[in-house]
């Protein structure tokens, strides 16, 4: 019984490895919109810590 619950245990784990090396479509243009001084998304051209005096 314990041995079933480990190999299970062993199948989910190796599961979510081979999720997590998935590539998410997008990410390069979600990384292009970030500020890259604060890291903050950017609404619009300028960021909001530009604009902070």
């Amino acid at each position: 019984m314990i041995a079933k619950i480990v190999l299970l245990f062993l199948v989910f784990i190796a599961v979510l490895g081979m999720f997590g090396k998935l590539r998410v479509p997008g990410k390069k243009q979600l990384d292009a919109k970030r500020c890259p001084k604060c890291g903050r998304f950017r609404i619009g051209k300028t960021c909001s810590c530009d604009t902070k005096g």
